[in-house]
């Protein structure tokens, strides 16, 4: 079996994660795996280099890449020339460059897109563009339920959620006590971490930061993690006052680190399929709190595995927060628990083995 990969534009993030990982995972089988992406994408390539991935550089990026017809020439030869099976397109521009060059293909692989958001495609969108794939990919239930009740075809989506690399995010004291050094952290604080691109109109870090503000907490710090979050929290966090207690760290490679370095993860997201952040917390033990957005409430039982607030409240997220500071030890430790045992069963393995049993079926 040989697939395609297909994934635009460069830098790192949820999505760019999990195109990383399924590919290093379906190379380990009797998969043949390529991989179509950005001249200028040598992260990635860095990253998969061991694995023998063979890459296709389609794409020369910039903010009009989708308007630059050489794009999707070059996609249509990679298609054209290499005989693929079955060809993924990882998000919703990956999905645009395939579908407007599928219909100069006179062989047509299987097509399956990946549908990560649970916000719902416009009606002319699911028509003209997700009608096109032969299987929709939710990350999530809810993210399927979103899809069928907008009047997509349920035969055509099925479920594979998203995987994390267990061997990686596990709990780790020692590693936790050594970061907090690097970061200059007191031992006997109390860490929240948010581990997101910084994009507040969907991730909300400008109310994560004003809600922190309103904790009552002396020794509690707040850690941001993701691109460009170095680059506009501190503004944020001077605004309210809490300057010396935030840290924004923008794009890190240690994010395992971080997340052991902390004791509670939040997500104070309006708009999920499935957060990866979250689920690589609750592998590592952490305290998770989260809005109930896209299929994170299929996930968390609240009280059980973490706690849960409504999409929008931080007024609740704040009562969270500061019940999450005064947790007992045997509290703690009854969550973290809870938080691993559900995490395992979001292994990448599991993942690509069902991605896989998906490519067999559609070529059977």
């Amino acid at each position: 079996m040989r697939i395609l990969s297909v994934v635009d534009g460069i830098g790192w993030s949820g999505t760019k994660e999990q195109v990383y990982l399924l590919a290093r995972e379906l190379s380990k089988r009797s998969i043949e795996t390529h991989m179509a992406l950005s001249f200028e994408y040598t992260q990635m390539v860095e990253k998969l280099k061991e694995y023998g991935i063979k890459f296709h550089f389609f794409e020369h990026h910039h903010k009009l890449s989708r308007y630059n017809p050489a794009n999707y020439y070059r996609l249509w030869k990679v298609i054209k020339e290499n005989a693929f099976h079955v060809v993924l397109a990882n998000s919703p521009h990956a999905f645009d460059y395939v579908r407007l060059v599928y219909p100069f293909l006179n062989k047509k692989p299987k097509l399956v897109v990946v549908k990560r958001s649970a916000r719902v495609p416009n009606r002319m969108s699911l028509r003209f563009k997700y009608a096109y794939a032969d299987m929709v990919v939710a990350v999530s239930p809810a993210v399927k339920e979103n899809l069928v009740k907008a009047g997509f075809p349920e035969q055509k989506v099925c479920v594979i959620e998203s995987g994390i690399d267990t061997q990686r995010f596990r709990p780790d004291s020692l590693l936790g006590i050594q970061t907090r050094e690097k970061l200059q952290i007191p031992l006997d604080a109390k860490v929240f971490i948010n581990v997101a691109n910084w994009n507040p109109e969907v991730k909300a870090q400008d109310k994560l930061i004003e809600t922190f503000s309103k904790l009552s907490c002396g020794n509690c710090y707040l850690i941001l993690v993701g691109i460009d979050t170095d680059r506009y929290a501190p503004k944020l966090a001077q605004r309210y006052g809490i300057k010396d207690k935030v840290l924004a760290l923008g794009f890190r490679e240690d994010v395992e680190a971080l997340l052991n370095a902390s004791d509670v993860f939040v997500l104070s997201s309006y708009l999920e399929g499935i957060s990866n952040a979250l689920l690589q917390a609750m592998a590592c033990g952490k305290v998770v709190i989260s809005t109930n957005a896209g299929g994170i409430g299929q996930v968390i039982k609240d009280g059980e595995n973490g706690f849960l607030v409504d999409v929008g409240d931080f007024d609740h997220l704040l009562k969270k927060m500061q019940k999450a500071i005064e947790l007992s030890q045997e509290e703690i430790k009854k969550l973290s628990a809870h938080a691993i045992k559900t995490a395992e069963n979001f292994s990448i393995s599991t993942t690509a083995s069902k991605y896989q049993n998906l490519f067999e079926r559609l070529l059977s």
